[in-house]
């Protein structure tokens, strides 16, 4: 097991009802004037962003609504966000929703305080020492953002979709009720179920020293995502899967699947760029073409790591093959990912055979780049998945 830092300082709130506490939760953390920030319709259509500002008059906070936050985040929203907060003395950021709109409020959290623009961050230009803090109620079991370090906003000017990592991204709170994500789609209940399947499988399969313990947790949680996944394609409302996913969202991401390993997370840089170029294709259904294209070409340098997801997450029978049992845990991976509604490839998008050399181009950002994981990625290889995938 590799030295690692295990810091997870946001507060969590669990369970039916959370939301109900938001104004004691506010006046804890001392926010006097707040962002708050949202997504399009969802949050209004429920009647959660009424309740939201019920509380917040109740305890006779002032606040400033930015709505309007895309799938994919966009820089120019930010900026917009960004200009809010530094003409209104904002002191504190609330952001209703999913992944984008945490990752949009983080973006302006860090670029509030700053005099260039918040891409900088983005592009590892410049790095974050002091944010506006920040706390999430969120709406559905995908990102892992409110509880991560991480921060992915995609520039719509240049069509690049970058993310950066920094302790300060991390939010103050995160209330998780599960019975929020009722509501949400079963497309995208599927996306979410793979990125958070995504957040620890990439980080299992990485090189590294022996890592019982936390392998055994991160086959734990995958074990039970992929089967609450299932569940909530059938009944919606089950609660109790609905909060195994809400909860596996956050560790997925926050850190524990990692401890003790180095990772990459290739899977989900070569999936940037797709749904960066491509804004109709949701990051998780990008996820779930990717992987199973990743994964033919990454396995026969990490077969323990592969063996362990045949034998051990998915139950295989070993055969006289090793081989052909990691193959068969790829391709029942791929199928689960087909039974719970994802496509199954690039072209199920309006994306042309063409686009892949763009793709190859972009990832490697102009040949200037190689992702080093269990296999390193250059334009040729990622041309390679890109058109397995296709």
């Amino acid at each position: 097991m590799e030295n690692f830092i295990y810091y997870t300082p946001t507060k969590v709130y669990f369970g039916r009802k959370q939301e109900e506490q938001l104004g004691a939760i506010l006046t804890e953390f001392k926010a006097s004037k707040i962002l708050l920030h949202y997504g399009k319709n969802s949050v209004k259509k429920t009647g959660l962003l009424d309740k939201i500002i019920e509380q917040l008059n109740k305890v006779k906070i002032p606040f400033i609504e930015l709505g309007g936050v895309e799938p994919n985040p966009k820089l120019s929203l930010v900026e917009q966000g960004v200009q809010i907060v530094k003409e209104n003395d904002i002191d504190f950021i609330l952001a209703v929703g999913g992944g984008s709109v945490i990752d949009s409020a983080k973006s302006i959290s860090a670029g509030a305080l700053v005099s260039h623009s918040p891409w900088l961050f983005s592009t590892h230009e410049k790095t974050p020492v002091k944010t506006i803090p920040l706390g999430v109620i969120l709406t559905i079991a995908a990102s892992g953002s409110d509880m991560s370090d991480s921060c992915v906003i995609t520039n719509d000017k240049t069509k690049e979709k970058r993310g950066f990592n920094c302790p300060l991204n991390r939010p103050k709170f995160a209330i998780l009720n599960p019975e929020l994500t009722y509501t949400v789609s079963p497309y995208q209940t599927a996306c979410g179920t793979v990125d958070i399947m995504m957040h620890t499988l990439e980080r299992f399969i990485s090189n590294g020293s022996p890592t019982d313990l936390t392998d055994q947790l991160s086959i734990g949680l995958l074990k039970a995502v992929y089967k609450a996944g299932k569940t909530v394609m059938e009944d919606p409302k089950n609660y109790d899967a609905r909060a195994t996913l809400l909860w596996a969202n956050s560790l997925s991401h926050n850190g524990l699947t990692s401890c003790g390993r180095t990772f990459i997370m290739s899977v989900h840089q070569l999936e940037h760029e797709v749904s960066g170029l491509f804004d109709e294709v949701p990051h998780g259904a990008g996820l779930a073409i990717l992987w199973p294209a990743w994964a033919k070409y990454a396995y026969p340098f990490a077969r323990e790591r592969f063996k362990k997801i045949a034998y051990e997450l998915l139950e295989i029978e070993p055969s006289n093959s090793l081989d052909q049992d990691i193959s068969m845990a790829i391709n029942q991976l791929q199928n689960y990912f087909k039974e719970i509604g994802m496509p199954t490839k690039l072209s199920d998008f309006n994306i042309k055979e063409s686009d892949i050399e763009i793709l190859a181009e972009h990832v490697t950002f102009h040949q200037k780049r190689v992702l080093n994981d269990v296999i390193s990625i250059d334009k040729e290889i990622a041309y390679k998945i890109y058109k397995e995938a296709f």
